[in-house]
């Protein structure tokens, strides 16, 4: 018997992706932050292990803020298995990349572990991806900008000229 009905777990992770959309198109992680139990663990494969919600919110502010993780706006869930008897969520999640002006789609996936803690909150999310496809996607996304910039500031100087 699960100390969570799978409604509230249900709830608790549609919240997390609504949360995760506002934040990802703003730039303001405190409301997914604070998401978390102030114990909660994060484990994040490249970045490391944060422990507890300040460190969490510390570490994605900062690390969404920069450039070009701050170009990664969407996180849609393809998705997911709720574990009633854990009250565990697994997903997997696009990271997804804002539109670089020609509508494609530049996006890479991870595996999440969340843990649910009650309250509408989770005590627990790992993050888990092979790095390498991450890196060429971003770089892929970036000489894709670079390249339709380019062809904008071409056909501007044509058009000046013409």
């Amino acid at each position: 018997m699960s100390r969570w009905s799978r409604d509230e777990i249900e709830e608790a992770f549609a919240r997390y992706q609504e949360v995760a959309r506002r934040a990802g198109t703003s730039g303001d992680w405190r409301e997914w932050a604070d998401q978390f139990t102030e114990d909660a663990t994060y484990i994040e494969h490249h970045f490391g292990t944060m422990g507890g919600r300040e460190a969490i919110y510390n570490w994605i502010q900062s690390t969404m803020s920069q450039w070009p993780n701050n170009e990664m706006v969407h996180f849609p869930i393809e998705w997911y298995i709720i574990d009633e008897a854990r009250g565990w969520v697994v997903c997997k999640v696009w990271n997804r990349m804002a539109d670089p002006g020609d509508g494609s789609l530049h996006q890479e996936y991870n595996f999440t572990l969340l843990k649910y803690a009650g309250g509408g909150l989770w005590s627990y999310e790992e993050d888990i991806y092979n790095p390498a496809p991450f890196g060429e996607m971003v770089g892929n996304y970036l000489r894709h900008k670079k390249t339709l910039a380019a062809g904008a500031a071409a056909d501007a100087a044509e058009q000046a000229d013409g």
